[in-house]
């Protein structure tokens, strides 16, 4: 199936990150089992535009929303552009495959008042935990990264002189953000205070943690001053990124931020800025 070239490949060469390696692949095995399940299709060069069309079908059939559809579909786009230029196969099947339509919604953030709320009261115990926990929800909000991001942030990546801290996003591609004079002293104060020698944030066993023991906390935190349905590190990366454009900030600096490739990933934040100014309006004006 040469599935195992194809993820060799996109690792050493495109550098994806492990996530997108096990999501291209479990992607790839599960379209493969559907074919030989269904159809006895065992060779990729088989393959036919109906073949995957019907797949496309039964995914959605499933009920799986349209963006997880959308992923699957650009991981055999991507596999069959790679053995087909590698000259496995005599065709591209999926060069005619249209993707569904996504759609549109808007990112959820949290309320401005909510995290004023959060990082102002005592929340937080006074103990490693504690310490360790605002950072985590300060730096998400305050700066705009993602959780890998967050997990991987080095004592080294920190330039106090210049109050940058340096992230490695995604396709290991580094970039630097500005960090606050107070979010800066409560991380040398955090640093000293407990002896913090390579990574930023760690277990109480000095482990580095993991994404879901992160994403418990910034859920237990949430849950504390917010109904938002989703409590995720995604969500304080949204509110970042919405409060920004709202106070005024450049749509291109908030690009560079976030560390998206292209504007239009970006653009989608616009929309809750719109939606505010629209009801900014409705209550302002006299003939609303």
């Amino acid at each position: 199936m040469y599935i195992d070239e194809f993820i060799n490949y996109i690792k050493s060469e495109k550098r994806y990150s492990i996530h997108t390696l096990i999501s291209y692949e479990t992607d790839l095995c599960q379209f493969f089992q559907f074919i030989k399940q269904d159809y006895s299709i065992e060779n990729p060069d088989q393959v036919t535009f109906k073949t995957i069309r019907r797949w496309v079908s039964s995914l959605l059939e499933l009920g799986l929303k349209s963006t997880t559809v959308n992923r699957k579909i650009s991981s055999l786009k991507s596999y069959f552009r790679f053995i087909e230029v590698s000259g496995y196969i005599s065709h591209n099947p999926t060069l005619k495959i249209i993707s569904p339509k996504r759609s549109k919604r808007l990112p959820v953030f949290i309320a401005k008042s909510n995290i004023n709320e959060l990082l102002d009261k005592e929340f937080f115990k006074d103990d490693f935990c504690g310490h360790r926990d605002r950072l985590i929800i300060e730096i998400f909000y305050f700066t705009g990264i993602r959780l890998m991001e967050l997990i991987n942030i080095r004592i080294s990546d920190i330039d106090s002189t210049n109050s940058l801290v340096k992230v490695l996003g995604k396709r290991n591609k580094e970039r630097l953000i500005p960090l606050s004079h107070n979010i800066l002293k409560d991380l040398e104060s955090f640093i000293k205070k407990y002896n913090l020698e390579e990574y930023l944030f760690t277990d109480t066993n000095n482990s580095l943690l993991y994404p879901k023991k992160v994403y418990r906390i910034v859920n237990k935190y949430i849950s504390m001053v917010s109904s938002v349905k989703k409590k995720s590190p995604h969500v304080l990366r949204h509110s970042f990124a919405t409060h920004m454009l709202n106070n005024g900030a450049d749509i291109n600096a908030v690009k560079e931020l976030l560390g998206h490739a292209n504007l239009s990933a970006t653009q989608i934040y616009t929309h809750n800025s719109i939606e505010k100014l629209k009801s900014v309006h409705k209550q302002a004006h006299p003939k609303s």
